[in-house]
């Protein structure tokens, strides 16, 4: 709510024009005659009742030869001193607003919408600091940590998934356990039904399996970071069909396996094209990685030898004959192909979407579910 208070000291643009006209010993009833109108809608501009529109200000300039800008701007700053003060509530939200997309995390319902103070308070406990000014990307001139350099978005989405893993139980990790399981996940591959299991095969693992809706602009496709000795893995689904699904789990399993984000949170994103391939460019951990996702979803060494066959025509019976051999979805086989070859609209109908059948067993926030956890 805005302040009441506000200035009382400055003039109307009446108080000025009065002491034009003594200045040319005019009197109100000259200067309504010289502005042809009635000394009875004069008076009420003169004495502050009525504003000066700019084709008053322009009359004006006439009577006064003077350039009417000086009547607007006698006007404005009337206006202005006369306004009262806006409440300090909306630059504190603003500043907020500029840091992260809080609005959407309200309409998440990761945030409760209220005034400004709790509402920083909020946000300190979402980000684990203990006050506002601590807050990641708040302070433009705060020291820079590895934790800054994410895009708002994305870091926001890392922290609730982060607050909903600490509300997660789960047995003790074992890395013998995931990598047994990796046969177990593959085996699922072939139907997309089956993704329905990954969750309770991750579980059974010890590691915290949480899908959590990106925000707008995140591009954000998964996280791994550890609760201690506990692996967590988010993903976001950001796009919703089997060969993305596959990719990017077995993705971040890997980096379980090779003990990544212990020391800082992996966040994954856009992990397509490029990124997602083996190029000396890419970090090594994203490599290893991209290499272990790529050979689940369909063998590399087969995947080359299919495409240097094949290429560039692909006939979607070869791609099924193929899929099928192997034993896996052809949706990942087409996936595969549309990295090596740029050629992204190829045969889209066998990229299956799978969220529907994924998120009933698993712990979801978002896409209208809210995870039961708060702040």
């Amino acid at each position: 709510m805005a302040s009441n208070n506000y200035r009382n000291d400055m003039p109307p643009p009446g108080h000025f024009i009065k002491k034009e006209l003594d200045a040319r010993d005019w009197s109100q009833r000259d200067l309504a005659w010289l502005l042809d109108m009635e000394e009875s809608n004069l008076n009420p501009i003169l004495n502050g009742k009525r504003g000066i529109t700019p084709i008053m200000a322009k009359t004006f300039g006439e009577a006064f030869d003077v350039h009417p800008d000086l009547f607007i701007n006698l006007q404005k700053a009337y206006d202005m001193a006369r306004t009262p003060e806006p409440d300090p509530a909306v630059a504190k939200k603003a500043r907020l607003q500029s840091a992260y997309p809080v609005r959407d995390m309200i309409m998440r319902e990761w945030l409760t919408d209220t005034n400004v103070a709790m509402l920083e308070d909020q946000m300190a406990s979402f980000f684990e600091v203990n006050e506002a000014g601590k807050i990641p990307h708040i302070q433009v001139h705060a020291k820079k940590t590895n934790s800054e350099e994410k895009p708002p978005a994305q870091l926001a989405w890392l922290f609730r998934v982060r607050q909903i893993a600490k509300s997660i139980t789960v047995p003790k990790y074992s890395e013998a356990k995931l990598r047994k399981a990796l046969d177990d996940l593959r085996a699922l591959i072939w139907e997309p039904e089956e993704v329905r299991h990954v969750p309770r095969i991750l579980a059974e693992c010890g590691v915290r399996y949480i899908l959590v809706e990106g925000l707008p602009n995140g591009k954000v496709d998964g996280v791994c970071f550890w609760l201690g000795k506990q692996p967590v893995i988010g993903m976001s689904l950001r796009y919703d069909r089997v060969d993305n699904f596959w990719f990017v789990l077995r993705h971040e399993i890997e980096h379980v396996l090779q003990k990544h984000g212990q020391e800082e949170p992996i966040i994954d994103a856009e992990l397509e094209g490029e990124l997602a391939g083996d190029s000396p460019s890419i970090p090594d951990e994203e490599r290893v990685s991209n290499v272990a996702a790529a050979d689940f979803c369909v063998p590399s060494a087969q995947m080359k030898s299919f495409i240097a066959r094949k290429s560039p025509f692909f006939s979607e019976r070869d791609i099924i004959g193929f899929a099928k051999r192997l034993q896996v979805h052809p949706g990942l086989v087409v996936g595969q192909i549309q990295t090596h070859t740029q050629r992204y609209n190829f045969l889209r109908k066998h990229l299956v979407k799978v969220r529907h059948l994924v998120t009933p067993s698993a712990i979801v926030d978002g896409w209208g579910t809210v995870a039961p956890v708060s702040l």
